[in-house]
């Protein structure tokens, strides 16, 4: 690592996803039913004082009526079905959904105690979206900003496809295939392309202070599109880089902070969750962006840290689908990840590792739980 990258501590960032090997470079619980589920509305009524001390006759007559309309009464609630009920998910709401998520992480860490993974080493956030109208969301350190090497691209996809929307930036086959070289292979240079399209600013020589600070401004235009719409937590404003930034990169990262593009597995999760639900920019574009995320686990690859094999899709079961991009460095590891399940469950798991970059275990560990825990058996 050389003076300039090991002084402003960045990564060395890997490629995913090319044919060769890896190459250094890159709501509350639902209630107990009430009383009659208690059986509190059901039980016989005591008989007056009076009565019991013979004041008053009580006829068997009338016990018994009573006694027959008590029991159609008790057999009729029974036989009353709640709408959905029976099809109700295991883990339909946020605190059950937490549950899953804290087994998978504690599961995680034991397992791999013995390779010192840390509980800040690790950051997880899990959205349920087997009702797609009502995801459902559980988070480990969610909130925690990490750098997100190469998943901080999905922000520059959905950028660029807002910048179209509205004009802003012509749709023409030079921009397609970026984007997809960007997403399916991971390329740093296509995605330097695409940042500079989105903010007018390119790379090149140092600029005097004046003009770096307005060069700066331009440069922050995805930031300010993700802040209008809520995200918080977030910085995605740098190139990512193979061999390291020069010139007015360096200039620009030694002068204004955060000096790295940073983003939490919350901020990642929301925005694969739009994806995935038709909401990021519009259902069409929405749609084409999930297909560069398109990957296929069955595959055979000479790669096995490829998006396809290395990450996520080590801890599905056979015939589980996958669409997801991943960030590596010599640093980190991570994931985000959209699985659809034979059984029928969806779900976006996104996942950051830290300090345990070549242990491809982790992040498949998390899935695997998660997996058993969304199961209907469960």
């Amino acid at each position: 690592m050389d003076t300039i990258r090991a002084a402003m501590n960045l990564p060395t960032e890997i490629r995913l996803g090319v044919p060769s090997a890896p190459h250094l470079c890159s709501a509350a619980e639902p209630g107990d039913g009430g009383a009659a589920f208690q059986g509190r509305g059901f039980l016989p009524r005591r008989q007056p004082r009076a009565a019991l001390e013979g004041r008053a006759p009580v006829t068997t007559a009338g016990v018994l009526t009573h006694g027959r309309i008590l029991l159609v009464a008790f057999f009729l609630v029974l036989s009353v079905r709640i709408p959905g009920a029976e099809a109700a998910p295991a883990a339909n709401t946020p605190s059950r959904l937490q549950v899953i998520v804290d087994a998978a992480v504690s599961g995680t860490l034991e397992e791999f105690a013995a390779k010192q993974l840390q509980s800040n080493q690790l950051a997880v956030t899990l959205v349920d979206l087997r009702d797609p109208a009502k995801p459902v969301q559980a988070s480990y350190r969610g909130g925690e900003q990490i750098y997100p090497a190469s998943v901080v691209k999905l922000f520059y996809l959905v950028a660029a496809h807002q910048w179209m929307e509205e004009g802003r930036l012509k749709d023409t086959p030079e921009l397609r295939r970026a984007m997809r070289d960007m997403i399916v292979e991971s390329y740093n240079e296509a995605t330097h392309y695409i940042i500079d399209l989105l903010t007018g600013t390119t790379s090149g020589p140092e600029l005097p202070e004046r003009e770096i600070d307005e060069w700066f401004e331009k440069r922050n235009a995805v930031n300010r599109y993700f802040v209008s719409l809520g995200y918080t937590n977030i910085n995605a404003n740098k190139k990512p880089w193979c061999e390291g930034p020069y010139g007015r990169e360096t200039q620009s990262i030694q002068r204004h902070k955060p000096s790295r593009n940073m983003l939490t597995t919350d901020a990642t999760a929301r925005l694969l969750t739009e994806i995935v639900t038709g909401r990021a920019v519009t259902a069409k574009r929405s749609s084409e962006m999930l297909e560069l995320m398109k990957r296929n686990p069955a595959t055979t690859s000479k790669d096995p840290d490829d998006q396809a094999h290395g990450f996520t899709a080590l801890g599905l079961p056979p015939g589980a689908k996958l669409w997801s991009k991943a960030g590596w460095t010599s640093q980190t590891r991570h994931d985000a990840a959209y699985v659809e399940l034979p059984g029928g469950a969806r779900f976006v798991l996104v996942t950051f590792t830290t300090d345990h970059a070549n242990e491809r275990g982790i992040i498949a560990a998390i899935a695997k739980r998660v997996v058993a825990g969304l199961s209907p058996s469960q």
